[in-house]
């Protein structure tokens, strides 16, 4: 990507400099499928798999302290961490200028928090191990750098189109919180049962997979920051996180009705939809039959 000269989002909590002690955490879009395929590549089952996510992060409290001295970050550290205000500053930009074209009011922006190993949410608290995620609750998002390095490594995901995507896919969530799409889902998840939720659950993942393309699109046409590569790499990121990719590779088989992200082929298909229209009102996967995602 063409980031040079961008500016950086202010709307940034760096707690990287914060020591914690956690219970437990919550859940974000790559690190439980990480522990699920780390699971299951060790022999393990869909009991297990929760298991190992309740040890690594449930719901529970925090202390967030500031430590005496702060901790010296690696120049990699500090590029990444550029890199997600340039990114976040991006979503603003778009999202202001979107809501102000379909009527939408005024766009309040999400505040990032980077973290490292543990922080304290107003879902409750999680460890890095569950990867970025979205809090509806303080309407931030929360980012342990190191998850970057864990996609190149155990996902074979890499590229900062890919990296971009991942940031601009929690954005997602926020813009279906400002729309009251985020709270009517999980009222609804909560009045069926498990696999009709699970159902809801992939819709709101591949509409903010949609969102990021969205984004992608209209940043493009403000900076031209797309450059040769860059859409594939995004795209290779959404195969390699689908439900049934993920499944398929740790065990040899993949068990639909319990997806909830999606399947490498919807969401790199809402994805480029995102992209290639920039249309927010094509962003209708509440709208399709199971089929037709």
């Amino acid at each position: 990507m063409k980031l040079s000269g961008r500016r950086e989002s202010t709307n940034v909590e760096d707690r990287r400099g914060m020591s914690t002690a956690a219970k437990a955490g919550v859940g974000g879009l790559g690190g439980i499928i990480i522990i699920a395929l780390m699971t299951f590549m060790s022999g393990g089952s869909l009991t297990d798999v929760v298991q190992n996510v309740v040890q690594q992060g449930g719901l529970g409290s925090v202390q967030e302290e500031q430590v005496d001295g702060q901790r010296e970050f690696t120049e990699e550290e500090q590029e990444l961490a550029k890199f997600s205000r340039i990114i976040l500053a991006g979503t603003e930009d778009v999202w202001t200028k979107i809501f102000q074209q379909e009527g939408l009011g005024t766009y309040t922006p999400p505040t990032l928090v980077l973290f490292t190993s543990q922080v304290n949410s107003a879902c409750g608290s999680a460890t890095a191990a569950v990867g970025p995620f979205y809090c509806s609750g303080d309407q931030k998002l929360y980012i342990d750098l190191s998850f970057f390095s864990q996609m190149k490594q155990q996902l074979g995901a890499d590229g900062d189109f890919a990296y971009a995507y991942v940031i601009a896919h929690e954005v997602g969530h926020h813009v279906e919180y400002l729309t009251g799409t985020l709270n009517k889902a999980h009222a609804a998840m909560n009045q069926t049962d498990k696999v009709n939720a699970n159902k809801l659950s992939v819709r709101l993942e591949l509409l903010a997979d949609f969102y990021a393309g969205v984004w992608a699109h209209h940043d493009n046409e403000m900076f031209q920051s797309i450059e040769t590569g860059d859409l594939q790499e995004a795209i290779d990121c959404a195969k390699k996180i689908g439900d049934n990719y993920l499944q398929e590779k740790s065990r040899g088989y993949s068990q639909p009705e319990s997806f909830t992200h999606g399947t490498s082929a919807q969401r790199m298909k809402w994805l480029k939809l995102g992209f290639d229209t920039g249309d927010i009102r094509q962003g209708t996967t509440f709208e399709k039959s199971d089929a037709e995602l």
